[in-house]
């Protein structure tokens, strides 16, 4: 199937819809423009295009209204919304309303490309898995036909019986043939009490040649004229039908059948003959092989298939599930749909399934569900209706496609995008600090102000060592290195923080105190990015310090001693006694990007502090009340673990 090439850009400006146009044009993709909401609705109704590419803010209808109805209309469709730099509030509101991406103004072309290929990659995924459900529904039919038809085979005993009696009022006409069975598709012979061949049908004579007269076990594999070793001989002993199989001798080979006889009475109710019929079961033998067979790679396919598969009946109980789903949660034959993914006690909300059952169509759903490990797992779900021979939906197939790691990588495009932001922001206030200390400088140097010219060297010091740390920051959040750790002693590591730090505390009126137990030995850390963590803790209590107004002094107090639950670990504690926080921001406290600093901070700073103390197998815990100032409390071990060691587990 050919790539659907269409798209529906969005825009009030005249401006960019030409500018975008031309470039995705260049991409290769047909072009429709819409200048507002409305017309957009209007064009998306009458051509259903698979992308829409859309502004955020338009009068009218805006971007995210717009999301909303094109969603409703159509859930397939891949919505690309652009945005401002100050419209990022706007834009996760866009994900949570299912956008497939946003891209920011000015608009890039590599950027506006990887957003166009993330929507073409789902686009292809969902057609993928329709096309895979469609043909497991074609085969699925075509061996269900093969098997009732072999079924059928089986059903001659339930209708042998029931001739009984209509062959009796025949029985007087017989003159060797049983003209009147010759269409059916077996071997019909007519005995009597002396066990002698009466009468056979056409197919008779011709496979296995004219045995009218013959002994009724004669066409037998084996048997003799005992009439317990004979099918119709048994039949006359006990009066009664017999259903067993045999082997029927042909021209040297040997035919498998099923027997099937029936006694045939007189007025009196005598046994006077009995009708047997034997159906060749070698081609019903080839058949079950065939089926069986079709069975196997059925199921090699079923479990191979890199989705979770489950087929569930009406009450969505689950009938069947492939390896790829016993692996993430278990057998799951038996019990709710709801219950294995979810841990519910009742059907989810919008559930495809229900809905195959209702319309008997497929639906797809984007939904999060839980291994049986507790892991969230993102999924893209395709439903498919399974029917009887007489088109009755009896149970629906559910296909689960784990898209997990798009949705991380959406959020890190969302993270990336915050911090674009934050950090312009934070750059761009350190510059003009930077501005202001160069001013300072120069003017120094023109008035031969020594004062001044030590005022602005201190302001372009102070803004340079914020732009390192803000850079340093920067390059550990976007990629996690290898530590280069070394054995370190505690005490005289502490000292170096303490000494690096205390300069910093500046003309401020705060009184740092240090406290380092002297039985402090050695420990494995890389000492450089740990000595950063640390560092970054204490400048917060100093920034906690100076907001807080009401103290006219405050002082900040640095202690390391060895833990005294555990032997093996080192415990850092720093306090101070600034504004402190409450719960929220507690709670907040090392997500990427808070900060209770405004404009001052970027929200890296205790991040990777915490994720440099976790990468070293430590813990960082932070008790605190407003106005009352704050505790940090770092645990690391002596040794470092094996997995941060880069070792082999």
């Amino acid at each position: 199937m050919s790539e659907d090439r269409r798209i529906l850009l969005v825009d009030d400006e005249p401006g960019i819809r030409t500018t975008l146009s031309i470039s995705l044009m260049d991409m290769g993709y047909d072009v429709a423009t819409a200048e507002s909401g409305e017309k957009a609705l209007e064009m998306f109704d009458a051509d259903n295009p698979p992308i829409v590419l859309t502004d955020i803010k338009m009068p009218g209808i805006d971007g995210i209204e717009l999301l909303r109805k094109l969603k409703s209309r159509n859930p397939h469709a891949e919505v690309i919304m652009i945005t401002g730099h100050g419209d990022m509030e706007l834009a996760i509101e866009s994900l949570k309303n299912e956008a497939t991406d946003f891209i920011t103004k000015p608009i890039r072309d590599d950027v506006l490309e990887i957003a166009l290929k993330r929507a073409n990659d789902r686009i292809a995924m969902r057609r993928r898995l329709q096309e895979y459900t469609e043909n497991l529904e074609e085969m699925v039919r075509e061996k269900s036909e093969k098997l009732v038809k072999a079924e059928r085979l089986l059903a001659l005993d339930q209708a042998v019986e029931g001739l009984s009696s209509a062959i009796w009022g025949l029985a007087g006409e017989i003159d060797g043939d049983l003209k009147c069975f010759n269409e059916l598709p077996c071997f019909v012979s007519l005995h009597s009490r002396d066990l002698k061949v009466l009468a056979i049908n056409e197919l008779y004579r011709e496979r296995l040649g004219d045995r009218v007269g013959a002994d009724s076990w004669s066409a037998y594999a084996g048997k003799s004229g005992d009439p317990a070793h004979c099918p119709v001989g048994r039949t006359f002993e006990n009066e009664r039908g017999r259903r067993q199989e045999e082997i029927i001798r042909q021209n040297g080979d040997e035919i498998p059948v099923i027997v099937h006889t029936a006694p045939i009475r007189n007025t009196d109710g005598r046994v006077e003959l009995v009708i047997e019929i034997a159906a060749d079961v070698t081609q019903f033998n080839r058949l079950q092989d065939e089926l069986q067979a079709v069975r196997r790679k059925y199921r090699l396919l079923f479990d191979e298939v890199p989705c979770y598969i489950s087929v569930q009946d009406r009450n969505l109980k689950v009938t069947e599930t492939n390896r790829r789903f016993k692996e993430d949660f278990g057998e799951g034959e038996g019990e709710y749909c709801y219950n294995i993914y979810k841990g519910r006690t009742d059907p989810c909300v919008d559930c495809p399934v229900m809905d195959s059952f209702a319309d008997g169509r497929s639906h797809s759903r984007e939904a999060v569900v839980r291994s049986r490990d507790g892991e969230q797992i993102n999924v893209l779900i395709w439903t498919a209706p399974l029917k009887n021979a007489a088109g009755e939906i009896t149970h629906v197939m559910e296909m689960s496609t784990n898209i997990t790691q798009l949705h991380k990588l959406r959020d890190q495009l969302s993270d990336l995008g915050l911090l674009i932001g934050t950090i312009s922001h934070g750059i761009k206030g350190m510059l003009t600090g930077l501005d202001g200390g160069v001013y300072l400088l120069n003017r120094g140097f023109a008035r031969d102000d020594r004062e001044m010219m030590e005022e602005g060297w201190d302001t372009v010091k102070l803004m340079i060592e914020r732009i390192r740390s803000m850079i340093l920051d920067i390059l550990y959040y976007a990629k996690e290195r290898d530590l280069n750790w070394e054995q370190v002693d505690v005490l005289s590591f502490v000292s170096d923080v303490a000494e690096t730090f205390a300069p910093k505390i500046g003309e401020e009126d705060i009184r740092f105190e240090t406290d380092f137990d002297d039985s402090l030995g050695e420990f494995e850390i890389d000492p450089g990015v740990v000595r950063s963590a640390l560092i970054s803790i204490l400048e917060n209590a100093m920034d906690a310090c100076v907001e807080d107004k009401e103290k006219a002094t405050h002082t900040i107090r640095f202690a390391a001693h060895p833990d005294d639950t555990d032997d093996g670990a080192v415990v850092f504690t720093i306090t101070d006694d600034g504004i402190g926080m409450d719960k929220e921001a507690l709670d907040a406290l090392f997500t990427l990007f808070f900060s209770m600093k405004g404009q001052k901070g970027t929200g890296l700073g205790l991040f990777v502090s915490k994720k440099i103390i976790n990468q070293h197998g430590g813990t960082i815990q932070v008790s605190s009340e407003p106005g009352e100032g704050s505790t940090f409390t770092i645990r690391l071990p002596e040794e470092l673990p094996a997995s941060a060691k880069g070792e082999a587990g």
